[in-house]
């Protein structure tokens, strides 16, 4: 296990500096003393090379998608092309000051524009703001949009209908948003939602729904079958269909979500467009609209005019309002358009196909092994495994078998989501990973399925080829201590 740098000090020198060239002065005569520290602050001293050492060692302990499969479902941690990397840090990208005026910031705008363009074409609609900076962000800004939609016919629409097979931050969406979420079972049909649903839904609450917020395919990893009869119903009452677009590597080049009724949707271009994901961001979460919603996009937004490019301000009295300081997360808008462009409509079409074909295949072969799936549906680009029966016939849990899994060097996928299914075990496999990549994935579950049976407190006791074993976590979430304490 690698030591803090502060327990690592040894009284080096990493730096030299010149000798004091200006007057001293008593510091309490500036600063009140109130404000000043009673004790010394201890500050590590290492020297350049010990410094330099440790934050490597540190990166060295780091899983990332550079060193393998990274598998977590619903996440979508796809390879990220380098090229991505080295335009998105040209020098002339990243020291260009957000507050440059417009007409010294033509290349800048027309990635946002190009950008804006080409999202539009992928899904179908007719607007796009990038301004958003996480698919949460997109979640918000698209809810707002419906919100003030209503609004602005003088309608107080409060309902947001949600399958329980939707993305799990849409609850939390729509209650930020000031509306109230209705949650429809899917559990007894089997994981998708029904038209049949969303009569019962209207004939309950009338005009008082504002929208449906799904995610399609959902998080079982399954299309939501009946969603243009669901899209149907919701227009008749003037209801919004908003998509999460988390799972848009599924239908990315293929299929566009305003062909089946949605009327506003985010893209994650941190996931399905292929640019760093993890740790907490960057992200970038652009949100799609059709024609009758575009007034209610935040400002700015970039048009092209007379052949340049601004970043204007329009329907004051709809917009939404700003989401996000400047223009959102650039250096994520540069790597989503040199995929895309990288690609090309061909390009895009494979993507899915790969990442469909990839879930299948790893589904497949972890059944062959004795592993089940929640749902018996076809899966598109990823799927969810129900370890309830091992967890009852062996008493190893979802949460044994992903520690397990690090022993053998491989992230382990999302457990215990979606609710809907006990003991859950969410794999998506992306489509950046070869055949032989998830062979020797599937060679680590068979391993993992004999010890189950045959030697479970190998399981029990996981991780031990980790620099920490297992941790306490019910102690950790009880004693939270999120700072180092010099016990002395």
């Amino acid at each position: 296990m690698e030591k803090l740098s502060i327990e690592l000090s040894n009284d080096s020198i990493g730096f030299s500096l010149n000798k004091l060239d200006v007057p001293e002065f008593n510091i309490e005569d500036k600063i009140p003393s109130k404000l000043l520290r009673k004790s010394k602050l201890n500050l590590p001293q290492l020297s350049e090379n010990e410094t330099f050492r440790h934050f490597l060692r540190l990166s060295q302990l780091n899983y990332n998608i550079d060193k393998n499969i990274y598998p977590l479902g619903s996440c979508t941690m796809k390879y990220n092309p380098k090229i991505n990397e080295e335009l998105a840090r040209h020098p002339k990208f990243i020291n260009l000051h957000p507050h440059t005026p417009d007409e010294f910031s033509q290349g800048a705008l027309s990635i946002i524009y190009e950008l804006s363009e080409l999202l539009k074409e992928i899904s179908g609609m007719d607007a796009v703001s990038l301004q958003p900076s996480a698919g949460s962000q997109g979640e918000l800004t698209g809810i707002l949009i419906i919100s003030k939609y209503h609004n602005s016919k003088g309608e107080k629409r409060k309902i947001v209908l949600i399958p329980d097979s939707a993305h799990g931050t849409n609850p939390a969406t729509a209650t930020l948003a000031g509306l109230n979420s209705v949650e429809i079972k899917t559990v007894e049909t089997g994981g998708i939602l029904k038209a049949k649903s969303i009569k019962n839904e209207i004939d309950k609450y009338g005009e008082n729904i504002a929208g449906l917020m799904i995610t399609n395919p959902n998080t079982l990893g399954i299309f939501e079958e009946e969603i243009y009869e669901i899209s149907n119903l919701l227009h008749k009452i003037d209801a919004q269909v908003y998509m999460d677009g988390a799972n848009m590597n599924a239908l990315v080049g293929n299929l566009k979500p305003s062909k089946f009724g949605i009327d506003v949707m985010h893209f994650n271009l941190h996931k399905t467009f292929s640019t760093p994901h993890g740790g907490g961001g960057p992200g970038s979460g652009a949100v799609a609209v059709k024609k009758h919603l575009a007034k209610f996009l935040p400002n700015p937004r970039v048009k092209k005019i007379d052949g340049k490019y601004k970043l204007v301000y329009e329907d004051q009295e709809y917009s939404i309002g700003r989401i996000h300081s400047f223009y959102g997360n650039f250096g994520m808008h540069i790597r989503a358009l040199v995929y895309i462009r990288m690609l090309s409509s061909e390009g895009l079409k494979f993507i899915s196909y790969l990442s469909v074909l990839n879930a299948n295949y790893l589904r497949k072969r972890l059944e062959e092994i004795g592993y089940k799936v929640g749902f018996e549906k076809p899966s598109m680009h990823e799927f969810v495994l129900t370890l309830k029966d091992i967890k009852n016939k062996y008493g190893i849990k979802a949460l044994d078998v992903a520690k397990r899994i690090l022993d053998y060097g491989f992230h382990p996928p999302t457990i215990y989501f979606p609710l809907i299914v006990e003991e859950a075990f969410m794999i998506e496999p992306t489509d950046s990973e070869s055949k032989s990549s998830l062979d020797s994935y599937i060679k680590a579950y068979e391993n993992i399925m004999k010890e189950i049976k045959e030697e479970p407190s190998l399981l029990i006791n996981a991780p031990v080829n980790t620099p920490i074993g297992r941790l306490d976590e019910a102690k950790a979430a009880k004693e939270l201590k999120v700072k180092w304490q010099d016990i002395d």
